[in-house]
């Protein structure tokens, strides 16, 4: 039995989300789809992250395990001539037995994206959301500080969470100016479900000088989620990468893709 891994990315606007589900069409169904047409085998893929409904991916990694012949330089090539233009698998890679694109993840980055100015971008406009006013964007900086390290993040996930543990760290974020957008990057061992968009609409609530930079630390320790701000929209999301501890991440590295994100 082998154990492929691939990176994909995708454009999360057309799907419930990544992982199947019986309410509607989810890019995990179209992977397993495009799997079992090229190789003949019902496959059930593991995703390191389920994003939800509208949410992108530049990074996601997924693996199955498969008795297919087919080389693994060619999974990639002929995956893409199956699947939707929305879906693209960046490479393949056989991995070792112990390999779980999910379990074995020690880092991922997440990006968001707002747009400012009086008019949104048409051909940018799925992956940012457009916010009209000027934003203070240093207020914003001094604000996502308060998030590094470890903490209970309870007042930044929605009420549908399931983890027994609401406690992660967070690594790096930082936030990023090109001409009128602006990119949060936020990496960290992990996330909670919304985590990512709560953070962002209580900065955007910064921002607009509603609150001040320095509200962070109290909401945090409040641990409540009627303490933080709103939840952004899930279109500006993007699941950017995802690390591994060196012997996996060597292989996954050994064919290198460019970001194929606008």
């Amino acid at each position: 039995m082998r154990n492929i891994a691939m990176v994909v990315s995708y454009d999360g606007g057309a799907y419930q989300g990544f992982q199947s589900q019986p309410s509607g069409l989810t890019v995990q169904d179209e992977l397993e789809k495009a799997i079992r047409r090229l190789s003949g085998q019902d496959v059930r893929l593991d995703g390191s992250g389920r994003t939800d409904a509208g949410v992108h991916a530049q990074g996601q990694v997924i693996n199955f395990l498969s008795t297919s012949p087919i080389p693994v330089e060619r999974w990639a090539i002929a995956m893409n001539g199956w699947l939707p233009h929305d879906i693209v698998v960046r490479s393949a890679h056989e991995m070792p037995e112990a390999f779980s694109s999910r379990k074995s993840a020690i880092r991922k980055t997440y990006r968001y994206s707002i747009s400012t100015g009086k008019h949104p971008n048409v051909f940018n406009r799925r992956f940012r959301y457009h916010h009209y006013n000027p934003l203070d964007v240093e207020a914003m900086r001094v604000g996502i500080r308060h998030l590094l390290g470890e903490h209970d993040f309870s007042s930044f996930t929605s009420a549908g969470s399931t983890k027994k543990s609401h406690v992660r760290t967070v690594y790096e974020v930082r936030i990023e100016r090109d001409g009128p957008d602006i990119h949060l990057f936020i990496t960290g061992n992990g996330f909670l479900y919304n985590m990512v968009r709560i953070v962002v609409g209580t900065l955007l609530w910064v921002g607009e000088g509603k609150w001040k930079p320095d509200c962070i630390g109290p909401i945090l320790a409040a641990r409540d989620r009627s303490k933080a701000g709103p939840r952004a929209e899930a279109h500006g999301l993007v699941l950017w990468e995802v690390r591994y501890p060196e012997p996996f991440q060597m292989i996954l590295d050994n064919d290198p893709a460019s970001s194929l994100w606008p």
